[in-house]
């Protein structure tokens, strides 16, 4: 990889356009958010985001979570989550943020499950206490959905990192869409989507232009949401 600090700190130096806004838009969202302030996470795993989570609780008034992330939060609480992906070595962490974020934290209340890791798979709609032994939850459910969309009515700063289930496939997809498209009619609120994989949800529900900033920073968006400070930004910040 080329440095993104090294030349900073030899010539003349500022942010692109891009980047600027990247900046813009993260650095407000957490600086001064606008409130109410919601935040939606998803994605397969609690264990990348553990720090931004942490952050984003002293900031917030809700974290909605989806995707597999989910599955062990909801198995920190004592689900049974049958064949779901659950990170067992993060059970511990998932109920400590769980206490800390009470009240801020939201988890499905209902989820898609399947048989197999597959679009075709045979699907149901369980509550998050029924998920049966052998299945795995692909998705959020559609209560998820409507409670989600409560939250999020009358937000006037949204930050989404990650998609609400596997939105691959077009029948696990259903969460994600739905998140995007709440996103698209919000009125007067700023909404930030995350890079990567909420991004690339964002640009096959064809809502990128309703949306206030698409993050191109992927990983590095989610160390800025951390409060991390990134080499490149400090060296310019150095200016």
């Amino acid at each position: 990889h080329a440095s993104t600090a090294g030349v900073a700190g030899h010539l003349p130096a500022v942010a692109g356009f891009l980047m600027e806004k990247e900046l813009e838009y993260l650095g407000g969202a957490l600086e001064n958010p606008e409130q109410p302030f919601v935040a939606i996470m998803g994605g397969a795993k609690i264990s990348d985001k553990i720090a931004v989570i942490e952050t984003l609780l002293t900031k917030v008034d809700a974290i909605l979570i989806g995707g597999g992330m989910a599955n062990t939060f909801l198995a920190a609480e004592g689900h049974n989550m049958g064949k779901s992906l659950v990170e067992h070595d993060v059970l511990a962490t998932a109920a400590e943020l769980m206490q800390k974020g009470a009240g801020i934290i939201q988890l499905p209340v209902d989820l898609r499950v399947a048989t197999a890791f597959a679009a075709d798979a045979e699907n149901q709609v369980v509550s998050n206490e029924d998920v049966p032994a052998d299945w795995m939850a692909l998705d959020i459910g559609p209560a998820t959905i409507a409670h989600y969309s409560n939250r999020l009515a009358g937000a006037k700063t949204v930050v989404w990192n990650g998609p609400m289930g596997v939105f691959e496939f077009p029948v696990f997809a259903q969460g994600t869409v739905a998140i995007a498209e709440i996103l698209a009619g919000l009125q007067d609120a700023t909404t930030i989507i995350g890079g990567g994989d909420s991004a690339a949800a964002v640009a096959q529900a064809g809502l990128e232009d309703k949306m206030s900033h698409v993050s191109t920073g992927g990983g590095a968006s989610l160390e800025f949401l951390e409060g991390k400070t990134l080499p490149g930004v400090a060296a310019l910040n150095d200016k």
